[in-house]
């Protein structure tokens, strides 16, 4: 499938740091940097851009869910690139400080991504809009659309409309329950009520389908696209990068530097973090299901492949709801 409006946008780090508290090594970042570089990727985002405290500081919590920038701005002049990737970091609502964002001029990084769910969007918008304000491209990605009432979703999405500061609105399957038929259902709700907006998707592949819901945003016309380097992501994981954009059919990308940095840099992290689909991530998918109970589960080494059990804890009812 050959688009030339499609960008591709990287996640790698800010995805992929949810397993491990964001301790990657510079090295690690670099790699990834460099690999996007050379792939010919449109954005990349390099993690969130969190307040820091004494309860969330970066020794526990590691220097990507923070993103300083100098910090960045290393990973950036580690690689000469004439066309290099935007660089995007994400903030979550309720864990930002934005009297500390410096105008984009003065910073290393070009795109805001304000992650929130659908109770929280006046917060979510107040927060593009500060960001628009200092010069930055901005998102909103509504998170666990899955898991929100219609009606509520829709009144989001016409706020979201209405505000001019909003560069692109994401779809975002935070559990990895949609199928396709889902996918354009709510695309085609998102193009009604949000009709001015430029359409982002990202994907979670608790149920093998990231890659595949990914081309279905295509075909429903979304040209933002989101993507990891092996899939890596929280539980589950993402939507292939390499993939992707093998699928493009774009001259302008080139996937070999990311098969390279898997076989070099992601196949030795394996041995030390998972991510990917396995059965348990299969089950809270398919019951529209958070992953930090899955997650939980998978943190128990002796008892981590018990899938029976799993699916009989996840569906267990109490009193309270069988009465």
């Amino acid at each position: 499938m050959y688009r030339p409006e499609i960008k591709v946008f990287d996640c790698t780090i800010r995805d992929g740091g949810l397993i491990n508290n964001y301790k990657f090594t510079d090295d690690f970042v670099k790699a990834v940097y460099r690999a996007c570089c050379e792939a010919g990727v449109d954005f990349i985002e390099l993690g969130k851009k969190l307040a820091e405290s004494d309860d969330y500081n970066r020794k526990d919590y590691g220097k990507w869910n923070f993103c300083d920038d100098d910090d960045v701005q290393r990973v950036i002049d580690s690689y000469e690139c004439e066309n290099p990737p935007l660089v995007a970091v994400m903030y979550d609502v309720g864990r930002v400080d934005i009297s500390a964002l410096k105008p984009r001029d003065n910073t290393p990084f070009d795109m805001i991504r304000t992650a929130c769910y659908v109770p929280d969007i006046d917060k979510g918008l107040d927060l593009a809009i500060r960001c628009k304000d200092l010069g930055y491209l901005t998102t909103i990605n509504i998170m666990a659309a899955s898991a929100a009432i219609e009606n509520d979703l829709l009144e989001a999405l016409a706020q979201v409309n209405d505000c001019k500061e909003v560069d692109y609105l994401y779809l975002v399957d935070s559990y990895g329950a949609f199928y396709s038929e889902q996918v354009s259902h709510y695309l085609n709700l998102y193009k009604k009520y949000a009709p001015d907006k430029e359409l982002g998707f990202h994907a979670h592949n608790n149920q093998q389908l990231g890659f595949a819901n990914t081309q279905q945003a295509i075909i429903e016309g979304v040209n933002m696209l989101d993507a990891t380097i092996n899939g890596i992501g929280r539980g589950a994981g993402n939507c292939n990068l390499e993939l992707l954009l093998m699928f493009l059919k774009n001259p302008k990308f080139d996937v070999r530097p990311i098969y390279k940095t898997i076989q070099e840099d992601f196949v030795p992290l394996r041995q030390e973090i998972e991510w990917g689909f396995n059965d348990i991530y299969g089950i809270s998918g398919c019951m529209n299901q958070h992953p930090r109970a899955a997650m939980k589960f998978r943190a128990d080494k002796k008892n981590q492949d018990n899938a029976y059990d799993f699916f009989v804890e996840s569906t267990r009812l109490d009193d309270t709801d069988i009465a």
